[in-house]
């Protein structure tokens, strides 16, 4: 797997929202059950965009050494059509699937089975997705299990939102405070 530095994918615009992402305090444990209810080895929540796709949080337990800020080209990922499409992508087991036997995502990065839903912010904008692959079939597909991921997807991007507000909280006050400061020198 090629995967560039954290290090040097850290020094973009979005280095912000890896950040962001990696302050909600939920979002390990959230990753962990979907490892847990899927059994498969590797969730991540992923900032994708038209032309980037970068990991945010990760539980990697196969190993696919893809860590927190790795990039993934966005063409190859199927999160770029989760982000195209605004709707779910799941399959049980690629090889036995029709639609992904012989699709470029699950056969450059070795999967079998796969789910990403998208994460949407309060203002119906998309950030990414919630996504879990594993080189093994599994059974993500089973109703409990995609709306447990859509709700995951949903309460991540709500907690997006409130870092947001409270960001700008924390701005405000610090303007207010510098402003104090200058009053409080003339």
């Amino acid at each position: 797997m090629s995967a560039e530095p954290a290090s040097e994918t850290l020094q973009d615009p979005l280095a912000i929202d890896v950040a962001v992402v990696g302050r909600i305090t939920a979002v390990p444990s959230i990753l962990e059950v979907c490892c847990r209810i899927t059994g498969m080895g590797y969730a991540a929540v992923a900032r994708v965009t038209e032309d980037r796709w970068i990991a945010c949080a990760v539980r990697d337990q196969i190993d696919f050494g893809l860590g927190v800020g790795g990039e993934l080209p966005v063409r190859s990922t199927l999160c770029d059509e989760v982000r195209q499409e605004r709707k779910p992508i799941v399959f049980d087991h690629a090889d036995e699937n029709p639609a992904f036997a012989n699709h470029h995502t699950p056969l450059t990065y070795g999967l079998q089975s796969y789910i990403s839903v998208p994460i949407f912010r309060g203002d119906g904008s998309f950030f990414g997705t919630l996504c879990a692959i594993d080189p093994e079939p599994h059974n993500p597909s089973k109703p409990e299990t995609v709306e447990t991921f859509r709700l995951f997807a949903q309460l991540i991007g709500t907690q997006l939102d409130a870092e947001d507000r409270l960001a700008r909280s924390e701005a405000a006050l610090l303007d207010e405070r510098d402003a104090a400061e200058l009053r409080d020198q003339f």
